[in-house]
């Protein structure tokens, strides 16, 4: 871990704070900047790369919408001018399905817009929480949305439901609903393997969170000294790194499924890795290592096994709130003969839902719904509890590539 040399791969990384800073793209190896696009500022979860074709950001500022909302899509292949959509309202973080075909995207009133990606129709807009939304992802399969929020509501929305021009309600797509979680939600990630039907979450509460998926349960709990700002496990996702407000990165074993022992003694103390001076706001992973980003302005790629940081990128027009990496040959212009074959086609996204009458016969699936904590009463919403027993150990076991 952490020994690969980037050499294939393209380090994207974009801020907030204003439109002029836009998008920066840095050759892992070198370190050179190859690339900037300008006239991007993103919130946190708002940058995506969709099909490995296009990037997809939401952006912060009001630029040519009365409500605020403005979504930039840029080819890889050609990133000058992009597709520019706007919303009904602002939009910050981004989740798209691994086929490309669906995008969702969360505002701060609480709504969870849905796109078909190739035609751009809006597809539905619901009430998914009472308050902003902090994180959306969907699951492995794409079956599943998952969304999480700034009051610690975490919801798991069925796809099948959510697509279902019979179903205008969101009633019955919520499968699962917890407010176990005290503070923001601040990171939510899927895992594949042995443990396929679980997810995590991290919070401001200083925690981070095991799901199963199918029942809502949750598995685990483990604690922190401090509120977890990012999350990602590693690759082989053997490790959780866990971003924290004051530049830390904990590092413990991923043991979900493993049996509870409610008489276990806790092992070494976790692997702490320190190199910034403020709070993680990203964290990803790249064939050369782990890649943080902090409100001090740089990127930090580490070897893991060393505790030591490869390669500082110093990003002087503000903190980096989004990490993407992407092969450098996405970077490259392909063939006409594979450009017409393979190329997805990605529309502007409807500001507002079309009519199930209209010319070309599709059904709009729209319908705003109260927020799940409204439902209470009527839906079978699986409330989770929280388990005393804290087991997922904080041990790490290296050994050199």
């Amino acid at each position: 871990m952490g020994k690969g040399n980037g050499s294939d791969e393209v380090l994207v990384v974009c801020s907030d704070r204003n439109m002029g800073t836009g998008i920066a793209m840095w050759d892992m190896e070198t370190g050179d900047r190859i690339m900037h696009i300008p006239t991007c500022a993103s919130p946190r979860h708002g940058l995506l790369c969709l099909r490995d074709q296009f990037l997809v950001a939401s952006q912060v500022n009001k630029h040519g919408s009365v409500g605020g909302g403005a979504i930039f899509t840029w080819s890889l292949n050609k990133p000058q001018q992009p597709l520019r959509s706007y919303p009904l309202e602002a939009i910050g973080p981004l989740g798209c399905t691994k086929d490309g075909l669906f995008l969702a995207g969360g505002s701060p009133s609480g709504n969870v817009y849905l796109w078909e990606v190739a035609g751009g129709r809006l597809l539905k807009t619901w009430r998914a929480h009472s308050r902003c939304l902090k994180c959306l992802i969907f699951s492995n399969d794409d079956s599943l949305l998952i969304s999480g929020s700034e009051d610690g509501v975490v919801c798991v929305w069925s796809m099948v439901s959510l697509l279902d021009t019979e179903d205008f309600g969101s009633s019955c797509s919520l499968l699962h609903y917890s407010s176990e979680h005290t503070s923001s939600v601040t990171g939510l990630l899927t895992t594949s393997g042995i443990a396929n039907s679980t997810f995590i979450s991290s919070s401001l509460d200083a925690t981070c969170k095991a799901w199963d998926v199918c029942s809502g349960r949750l598995i685990q709990t483990q604690d922190y000294p401090l509120g977890i700002t990012a999350i990602v496990t590693d690759p082989a996702e053997q490790l959780l790194f866990a971003g924290s407000m004051d530049g830390r990165i904990f590092v413990s074993v991923l043991d979900i499924g493993l049996p509870e022992d409610p008489f276990a003694v806790a092992g070494d103390e976790p692997l702490v890795l320190k190199g910034h001076n403020g709070s993680i706001m990203a964290l990803t992973f790249s064939s050369g290592g782990l890649i943080s980003a902090s409100e001090d302005c740089t990127v930090c790629l580490w070897d893991v096994v060393g505790q030591v940081i490869i390669r500082r990128f110093n990003h002087q027009k503000g903190a980096v709130t989004n990490l993407v990496v992407i092969p450098r040959s996405l970077l490259h212009s392909a063939s006409n003969h594979r450009r017409v074959s393979n190329q997805f086609r990605v529309s502007v996204l409807s500001k507002c839902p079309q009519p199930a009458n209209s010319s070309n016969g599709i059904l709009t699936l729209l319908h705003t719904c109260s927020s799940p904590k409204d439902h209470q009463a009527s839906v079978d919403l699986r409330r989770t509890n929280s388990l005393d027993q804290q087991i997922l150990e904080m041990e790490v076991s290296f050994s050199p590539v």
